[in-house]
């Protein structure tokens, strides 16, 4: 069995790196190389130096239709993965980047990549399907692809344990809010319905992102003359509680809030509402509702959201005990013992998923 495991992850500002031993949750090792370029092989290999590496899981945000589960990374796969850039340019860029680079400064450890769109391959048709003409759809292959596929499948791994049943079927609906955030409908362990779709554009408010908007505005806006790239940029970068408040940061918002700016109580008011309505929705695809799950930067951090959440959904069996909403430790169980529905907080582990699932591949590959 594969033991010790680099896990690399290439973000817009830097790429993330940490050695993870099986029986372990604690990285051995880990840092981030800020203002990384993809250049910088050395520095990678000077961190890995000293560990045992049986393995690299990289973690790509896009695997289209082609890869639907985690894929062992030689000059043909890699190859695929560039092929999807255009359904996700930045992103894809900078797994590639972190691939190549990475293959570079240890050529003879094996890499996997790992999809964050790979854990909603198995959206029902009803569910992934837009009702859009037939020639669309089989021209470009458009679908609802949904993301945070990492960070929803561990939560998936993680609730059941939680609530003392590791085994446990739970109707799971899974919040991962940060600066993009998603809701996702989970049961038997597979992704039931999610709320990004064929971009991450789709679904809830986040920090630049509108979130879903009517398709109608954009022909809208495009007809009074804004060229694609201000309707790209006003969506993508400008959009969201940056659009709405003044600021793409919840931190900073909330603490606007307290202090009774209008503006944040009336974006709090707008990504709260945005966020229930969301979760309601993903009741509906699961048939009920018995556990909600907070996970992400806001959903770890940010006690008011919470509360906030729950309150609006108590209609469904949602309650929480404010102590333990307010406190500051990790995994935790916010809910009072005899509430309908258990509601978490769950410290989002990309790492130890992308791990689990190279050592899977690999006994796969090796069997």
């Amino acid at each position: 069995m594969i033991d010790v495991v680099l896990v690399v992850n290439a973000g817009s500002s830097g790429l993330k790196l940490a050695v993870l031993r099986a029986e372990s949750t604690t990285p051995i090792a880990a840092t981030t190389l800020e203002g990384w370029n993809g250049d910088d092989v050395e520095a990678i290999a000077d961190f890995a130096s000293g560990h045992q590496l049986e393995a690299v899981g990289h973690r790509v945000v896009h695997g289209g239709t082609r890869f639907s589960a985690p894929a062992v990374l030689n000059g043909s796969t890699r190859n695929e993965i560039a092929d999807l850039a255009d359904l996700a340019p930045l992103h894809q860029s900078r797994a590639l980047a972190g691939i190549d680079a990475t293959t570079r400064a240890l050529p003879h450890v094996q890499g996997v990549a790992c999809f964050d769109t790979a854990f909603h391959a198995s959206l029902p048709a009803a569910a992934a399907t837009y009702a859009i003409p037939v020639e669309w759809r089989r021209r470009w292959g458009i679908r609802r692809f949904g993301f945070h596929g990492l960070s929803h499948q561990w939560v998936a791994r993680r609730a059941p344990a939680m609530v003392g049943d590791p085994t446990a079927d739970l109707a799971i609906v899974s919040c991962h809010l940060g600066a993009g955030a998603s809701v996702c409908a989970i049961s038997g362990d597979r992704s039931r319905d999610t709320t990004m779709g064929f971009t991450p554009l789709e679904g809830l408010v986040m920090a630049t992102r509108s979130g879903t908007v009517d398709p109608g505005l954009v022909i809208w806006l495009l007809r009074q003359g804004l060229t694609l790239d201000e309707v790209s940029n006003g969506l993508e970068l400008e959009g969201g509680l940056l659009a709405l408040a003044g600021t793409a940061d919840m931190r900073k918002l909330l603490t606007d809030c307290e202090q009774n700016v209008d503006a944040a109580r009336a974006a709090f008011d707008v990504y709260v509402h945005r966020l229930c309505r969301e979760i309601a929705g993903m009741t509906a695809a699961l048939g009920r509702l018995d556990a909600l799950v907070f996970t992400g930067g806001v959903g770890e951090q940010a006690p008011s959201v919470r509360l906030a959440v729950a309150q609006r959904l108590e209609y469904l069996g949602v309650s929480i005990e404010e102590s333990t909403n307010s406190s500051a430790c990790s995994d935790r169980m916010i809910s009072p013992p005899d509430a309908v529905v258990r509601t978490l907080v769950v410290t989002s582990r990309e790492d130890l998923e992308i791990a689990s699932q190279v050592r899977e591949a690999l006994r796969l590959a090796n069997a």
